[in-house]
């Protein structure tokens, strides 16, 4: 089932599934190395609608909770599930 990675807890790891947005949108995450198919956790996030930290291949990222948004993964224990 995916969920928006705003919806993931922190901790867990997911597979990117879906990216909802344009040219611009999706060429940013890809400078981000966040591509569909890549697994993602989220570290941490911060208090009072503050970014959240991911980590994707070793490497950390901040994004806004609104780009978190629009990237939508699926849990990788429901992948295991398949």
């Amino acid at each position: 089932m995916e969920i928006q990675l705003l919806n993931l807890q922190a901790g867990k790891k997911a597979k990117i599934k879906r990216l909802e947005g344009g040219f611009e949108f999706q060429a940013k995450l890809a400078s981000l190395n966040i591509r569909i198919g890549k697994i993602i956790k989220i570290v941490a996030a911060q208090p009072f609608r503050g970014p959240i930290v991911v980590e994707i291949n070793d490497r950390r990222a901040t994004l806004g909770r609104g780009i978190a948004t629009r990237i939508f993964v699926e849990e990788e224990n429901e992948i295991s599930k398949k």
